[in-house]
């Protein structure tokens, strides 16, 4: 359980060291795969001069919103506030844990298993249901791995990728409430990257397509992320849907 909370420390020292060196910016998901997608700076934002009285006061606001995203992130939300603010005040006091230091990771690691679990349960139950009505729709394809698709518009060349090749790709990536968690195309920008390296209903889909087609699919969890949590939009079991466009194979 160690490891949760040195993941969820570095995560945090990496976020803050980062915004001292560049803007402040939306970190994106690495959707298909191990893909480096850059992103545009927000625009700053100046500093509330009448709540923060000194460079202490903005630091500590600046590591509680680090803190509270990282932890979003690895998918311990919601927490008890009070709870939370009593922990970090006593840890910095000095004073006695209410919990046992030996079982303090473990209460961690076996709420973060029993709210990924909870959260599953929810999602999958809705792709389940969304999968249901999306096969009664005209056009739309069921294979037996589960995956769904629907062609948007078909290609004229006749190359299809394969594992081992290299895919150029235009995708918008949402979730069935129509939430944008990704999209290359929102930042005008198409992504390459080895088909081989991505989830399995990319890989699985994307060998389906001939190069200048626009297809849609829908990716039930056990071809996406299972039940992992993914940065702090993807909730364990969700499924998810892209609008692809293969743009060229290499």
């Amino acid at each position: 359980m160690k490891k949760i909370l040195s993941l969820f420390v570095l995560g945090t020292l990496v976020s803050v060291t980062q915004a001292q060196a560049q803007p402040a910016a939306k970190s994106p998901v690495k959707t298909p795969g191990n893909v480096k997608i850059a992103t545009k700076p927000v625009a700053k934002v100046a500093a509330a001069a009448a709540i923060f009285k000194s460079s202490a006061d903005s630091a500590s606001y600046a590591l509680g919103v680090r803190i509270a995203q990282n932890l979003k992130s690895q998918g311990l939300d919601p927490l008890v506030a009070a709870m939370f603010q009593k922990g970090i005040t006593d840890g910095f006091a000095g004073k006695k844990s209410m919990i046992a230091d030996e079982i303090l990771d473990l209460c961690i690691g076996n709420y973060q298993q029993k709210l990924s679990a909870e959260k599953s349960t929810v999602a999958r139950n809705a792709g389940k249901a969304f999968q249901a009505q999306m096969a009664k729709k005209p056009g739309v394809v069921t294979l037996p791995s589960g995956l769904q698709y629907e062609i948007i518009k078909n290609g004229t060349d006749t190359v299809k990728p394969k594992l081992s090749n290299t895919v150029k790709c235009h995708y918008h990536g949402t979730l069935i409430n129509g939430e944008i968690f990704d999209s290359s195309v929102e930042r005008g920008e198409p992504v390459s990257f080895p088909l081989g390296n991505v989830i399995v209903g990319w890989q699985e889909g994307l060998q389906l397509m001939t190069v200048g087609s626009k297809w849609r699919f829908f990716i039930p969890a056990d071809l996406a992320y299972g039940d992992q949590q993914k940065g702090s939009n993807i909730a364990p079991g969700s499924l998810l849907i892209f609008e692809v466009e293969l743009l060229g194979v290499q």
